[in-house]
């Protein structure tokens, strides 16, 4: 691999990682690299390098290091996690100057793996690779996926799974988490450091921890509205999950809805429904008030940061509002979508959740969807309205990676069959195309037999 590595967090206080290097594996093979994502982010990958991405080999100029953070996991409170089965390579540079991650998932044990055993099995692997391409084809901010590997080894979960490897590019995978640690600890120098350091990197117009807060709850409020404009629930918005920069970040159990349910809850680990769909923005909020918190040891007023950052984190429901709104009047061709137009989006919301219409198919065949109601003529009304408002075309995808289609593409990969893992990336990566004979399939719900009702994290 040749790249331009410019290692800056490897260049903070080593009590922020362990340097280590990936523990290696015995036979690797190579599923998938991306070519186009290697080309952008300005790596040359040459054929030897599957032992890179196995964690055999350290590329030159790399400088391998686990991080440590903290969070909040379903709202307790975890005084150190990390990197329990992830290496960060380093970080390289594009022509362009812009900065990227490079990180091996399952590569081995480190420090923080808190009794794992640092590897990561074929299913998840492959899950992260499809979910976080397609979310890059649907224009949400995300990690993406650079390589997969299998590793040659297997891994104990319920039973006996082959092992595998993904390569991940991020913006950076400083968290709230990594705030909340120095905080916690009363590392005020360590917390002063990460937090000059995210500003150089991520926000250079931010002049001091305020300014960064105000920016972070920003792109949170925009990631999340564009979570909801596909349907997607992440799964586990722990504060260990949320990434600084903005970006959808450890595509565990995450699901993309089939019938719509403002309600619904796939992961099953979350046995409350904290992370449901419509508790998506509810939660970016809680997270940014523990980031909020993280940042008060910095300010020199205690009582008047608590009350400068109550009140910036009382934003975040308005910047929401607007970025949904923003969403979902391009989804419903609506240019000028406004507060008064809420009830035209809701209305259509309540008769999909009413009769358990496919979210995706409605907005995709708006002009055709009275098929997917039990109750038609209440569509037709609806459509009506909405013909009257309509003033350009809507943007809506026409697939997504069904959860039923990940679990037959997982199922099958486990049998050595990777093609429809390859099929099943070339459609989601393509979503808004109109659909062909051959991508057509991608767009049918599941059957009563197929349907997914859990999916699981993998560790």
């Amino acid at each position: 691999m040749k790249a331009r590595f410019d290692n800056s967090f490897a260049a903070l206080p080593d009590q922020m990682f362990t340097a280590m290097n990936p523990a290696p594996v015995g036979d690797p093979t190579l599923i998938i690299q991306n070519d186009g994502l290697a080309k952008d982010i300005g790596i040359q990958i040459a054929v030897g390098d599957l032992q890179v991405f196995a964690g055999n080999e350290v590329p030159d100029g790399a400088a391998p290091l686990a991080q440590l953070y903290a969070g909040h996991q379903f709202g307790n409170w975890n005084p150190q996690l990390g990197d329990g089965r992830a290496i960060l390579l380093g970080e390289v540079l594009n022509a362009s100057g812009q900065r990227h991650d490079v990180q091996l998932k399952g590569s081995g044990r480190t420090p923080y793996s808190r009794g794992g055993d640092g590897r990561a099995w074929l299913g998840p692997v492959l899950r992260e690779y499809v979910v976080s391409e397609a979310m890059h084809a649907l224009d949400i901010p995300t990690t993406r996926a650079l390589a997969a590997v299998t590793t040659g080894e297997t891994v104990v979960r319920e039973g006996l799974l082959p092992g595998a490897i993904l390569t991940r590019v991020a913006s950076s995978h400083i968290r709230v988490g990594t705030f909340q640690i120095y905080a916690a600890r009363g590392e005020v120098d360590l917390l002063q450091a990460l937090t000059d350091y995210t500003i150089q990197r991520h926000y250079p117009e931010a002049d001091s921890p305020a300014a960064l807060l105000d920016a972070v709850i920003a792109r949170q409020a925009k990631l999340i509205a564009k979570w909801m404009g596909v349907g997607f629930i992440h799964g586990v918005m722990n504060t260990d999950n949320a990434s600084i920069a903005g970006e959808t970040i450890d595509y565990g159990p995450c699901a993309f809805m089939d019938s719509y349910d403002p309600a619904r809850v796939f992961s099953s680990i979350d046995q409350f429904g904290r992370y449901a769909y419509q508790n998506q923005s509810g939660i970016a909020a809680w997270n940014m008030a523990q980031f909020a918190t993280a940042l008060i040891p910095l300010m020199p007023n205690r009582d008047q940061a608590i009350e400068d950052f109550t009140i910036a984190v009382n934003r975040l429901p308005a910047l929401y509002d607007a970025a949904w709104r923003e969403v979902f009047g391009a989804k419903l061709g609506v240019s000028n979508f406004t507060e008064d137009d809420d009830a035209l989006a809701q209305d259509l919301l309540g008769l999909m959740s009413k009769d358990q219409a496919d979210f995706t198919n409605v907005f995709a065949n708006l002009d055709t969807a009275r098929d997917q109601f039990l109750d038609p003529d209440a569509f037709d009304d609806w459509h009506r309205r909405w013909s009257l408002r309509r003033n350009t075309d809507p943007v809506n995808p026409q697939i997504i990676p069904r959860n039923h289609q990940v679990e037959a593409m997982i199922t099958a990969a486990v049998g050595g069959d990777f093609a429809p893992f390859r099929s099943l990336l070339a459609a989601v990566t393509d979503p808004f195309t109109p659909l062909t004979d051959i991508t057509a399939p991608y767009a049918k719900p599941p059957t009563e037999d197929e349907y997914v009702t859990r999916t699981f994290c993998g560790t």
